[in-house]
């Protein structure tokens, strides 16, 4: 179980710093970082992290395909909870079986 919370702390700051740098970015016209990797940290358990960076540096919050896409992810992660805790399986017992 401490694996599994570290592994969403680590993800969830990665995340958070990865927009932060994009928003730096963005606001001296460099490279930025593209969306879909935002996204797909957003998917491996980094939701609250990109959504607290949204908020801490407004990035990304106007952007309507953004916000669509994120939302999207976020309905999908809710969606798999509810199925596994309707279906009564424990997340940390698949966690262990994927981690050995």
């Amino acid at each position: 179980m401490k694996v599994l919370l570290l592994y969403f702390l680590f993800v969830n700051i990665f995340v958070f710093i990865l927009a932060g740098y994009d928003k730096n970015q963005a606001r001296k016209n460099k490279h930025r970082i593209p969306e879909n990797t935002l996204f797909f940290f957003e998917a491996i358990g980094g939701t609250i992290g990109l959504l607290t960076a949204m908020l801490f540096f407004r990035h990304k919050t106007s952007k309507s395909s953004f916000i669509i896409k994120f939302s999207a992810i976020v309905f999908i992660q809710i969606l798999i909870a509810l199925l596994l805790f309707i279906n009564n399986i424990n997340i940390f017992t698949i966690a262990l079986f994927l981690t050995n």
